[in-house]
């Protein structure tokens, strides 16, 4: 019983920055000028994947209100941004951006094109 418990406090306190980490937002104004500079070529005025440079891509960049991103969490987003997505033309942002920017990118894209829980 004891180890079951002890279990279940360390999963709590492993899980409860992931929690927090759902919550951060960045300032979405802010966000629309960063995108504006940096991902819009590629991903579109519309956020559809269909910027100007997406034409000469072999990969096409990611539509950010499709489903599939929408339903992707805060913490899967920002490590796209700040990594990159393997395989794609997606590059990291980490130090071209600051930490700030991403959220507030991440906020830009969210505000735009919020999630749906409903379905």
């Amino acid at each position: 019983m004891k180890t079951i418990l002890t279990l279940a406090l360390i999963l709590i306190s492993v899980s409860t920055p992931l929690v927090f980490a759902q919550v951060i937002r960045g300032d979405s104004k802010s966000g629309q000028k960063v995108y504006e500079q940096q991902c819009l070529r590629c991903h579109g005025a519309k956020l559809d994947g269909n910027g100007p440079d997406s034409q000469d891509l072999i990969v096409h960049p990611a539509n950010l209100r499709s489903q599939v991103i929408r339903s992707k969490t805060d913490w899967e987003l920002l490590v796209a941004i700040s990594n990159g997505v393997l395989f794609s033309p997606m590059h990291g942002f980490r130090g071209k951006l600051t930490d700030q920017q991403m959220l507030d990118v991440l906020s830009y894209i969210r505000s735009v094109s919020p999630q749906d829980f409903s379905s």
